[in-house]
């Protein structure tokens, strides 16, 4: 815990020039005028992603945040953003990518910054588990919640935030279009780059390199080009 807490207090909360082309910052605002919420579609363990969070939540005003970590880590990370030091929880350390030293950081920051409400939507699974059941519940927790009555960005694995149904079955964003009729998803695209989802891993570099992290329209989808993405600090601990 104290490494981690010394991760947390090293990471460099900065601003990410994020450039909007006018269309897609109106698109993004109609999902939140209309459905009360946004949708963020991220690969888990980069760096970058709890910085992107942030320039996000700035850029359209928000102060409600929901996350797609597990639910009952919800009073260990209250007591954290009141000043607390972080209790243990098993659930901290799944080494998946969805919680990192860097988002820590920059929830601290936002919670000093003012008021920060926030939302933890994963859940347990019963016997009868499905994909589809699971995203089902996830979506049900957000509109439950506070999430669910102010203008909220909610950020997940990005098979779990396209609005209508999958392969996979029917995503948490579909599940949250039925209720939330206009509710869009912004999808990251990284340019390139490393990420850390239980293991280290490497993004294929497609087509050519961006400069810019820029949020723009492609084929009506609301995208986000990170150009270059790096490997987060996650935490886990040996299982053996």
């Amino acid at each position: 815990m104290e490494a981690l807490l010394q991760a947390a207090a090293d990471f460099a909360v900065a601003d990410l020039d994020l450039q909007a082309e006018p269309a897609a910052a109106v698109a993004a605002r109609r999902s939140l005028d209309d459905a009360g919420l946004l949708l963020v579609g991220e690969v888990h363990g980069v760096r970058e992603n709890p910085l992107l969070i942030r320039a996000l939540m700035r850029m359209f005003g928000l102060t409600s945040l929901a996350l797609e970590w597990p639910e009952d880590l919800a009073p260990a990370v209250a007591a954290f953003l009141a000043g607390e030091a972080l209790a243990d929880h098993p659930q901290l350390w799944s080494g998946d990518g969805r919680i990192t030293a860097g988002h820590l950081a920059v929830l601290a920051e936002r919670a000093n910054a003012g008021r920060l409400e926030l939302t933890l939507f994963d859940g347990a699974i019963g016997a009868d588990w499905s994909w589809s059941r699971r995203d089902e519940a996830m979506a049900a927790r957000i509109l439950a919640g506070r999430a669910g009555t102010t203008r909220t960005l909610v950020v997940a694995g990005n098979a779990h935030t396209p609005v209508s149904r999958t392969e996979l079955g029917v995503p948490m964003g579909a599940c949250l279009a039925r209720r939330r009729p206009g509710v869009r998803e912004i999808r990251i695209h990284y340019c390139s780059g490393y990420f850390y989802n239980c293991r280290p891993a490497q993004f294929a570099a497609i087509g050519p390199g961006r400069h810019q992290v820029r949020l723009y329209q492609h084929d009506g989808a609301l995208v986000l080009d990170l150009p270059s993405a790096r490997e987060a600090l996650v935490l886990q601990r040996s299982q053996s």
